[in-house]
């Protein structure tokens, strides 16, 4: 099977460091392939860089389709232009988001989330909401850093990242910690011994899920919501 990343944000570093964690993951015989605009912010903080970066985004996946891609994975924790990139494609599209939250609600009975700037917070509450986990999802914490600060070498990112783990853990009386940024990816395995809780990384989780929804032989259903879209001609 062949499945398709896109880093939303034109930021080709982070698209890299994604493939390579999603590579190492990835099942025997699963192609990974990981990609992102160009045009799109350079990192997505909020709603506005969020807009900007749909139009890319289902650049990307049309593209995917059009490669012979099974499936998707939409590597921003905002799950940026979810819906419309699954109105596009035909096989299973996952945000990370989504991912990430069901997965700590499988082996944990309650997750916080640890994520980059605070504007980012009222966000990812919404999506708590939509996908259910307002119960289980103790709180939505920002590390208040930037998200090309994932970026730096040499910086304290990760530090930073573990004290608030253990702050979430000590505070929420949470049993789960949920990474808010893809740009986290390759910090998991440090967090998880760090901090002796299961830290969940939604780029990890999105890719083995679809892998097996590909394996159960599931696609996208094109009946309602879904369904691709209309076209649609121009008027004067």
């Amino acid at each position: 099977m062949k499945i398709k990343i896109v880093n939303p944000n034109s930021t080709a570093s982070m698209t890299d460091k994604i493939r390579r964690c999603a590579e190492v993951l990835a099942a025997p015989g699963t192609e990974i392939v990981a990609t992102n605009p160009t045009d799109s912010p350079a990192s997505i903080e909020g709603h506005t860089d969020g807009a900007l970066a749909v139009p890319g985004l289902l650049a990307e996946i049309r593209k995917g389709e059009a490669e012979g891609c099974d499936g998707y994975v939409v590597a921003c924790f905002d799950d940026t232009g979810l819906d419309a990139c699954r109105e596009v494609a035909g096989g299973p599209v996952l945000g990370i988001c989504e991912a990430a939250m069901h997965a700590a609600s499988m082996i944990s009975s309650s997750f916080s989330v640890v994520t980059t700037l605070s504007r980012s917070v009222p966000i990812i509450e919404d999506l708590a909401v939509k996908y259910g986990m307002e119960r289980r999802c103790r709180k939505v914490r920002a590390s208040d850093l930037p998200v090309l600060a994932l970026e730096e070498k040499g910086g304290r990112a990760r530090e930073i990242i573990r004290d608030e783990i253990l702050r979430a853990v000590r505070e929420d009386r949470c049993e789960a910690v949920v990474l808010g940024c893809a740009g986290m990816t390759d910090l998991t395995a440090w967090l998880s011994a760090e901090t002796k809780i299961p830290v969940i990384d939604g780029v990890a989780v999105a890719v083995k899920m679809v892998e097996a929804l590909l394996g159960a032989g599931l696609r996208t259903s094109k009946v309602g919501a879904y369904a691709a879209p209309r076209a649609k001609e121009k008027t004067s």
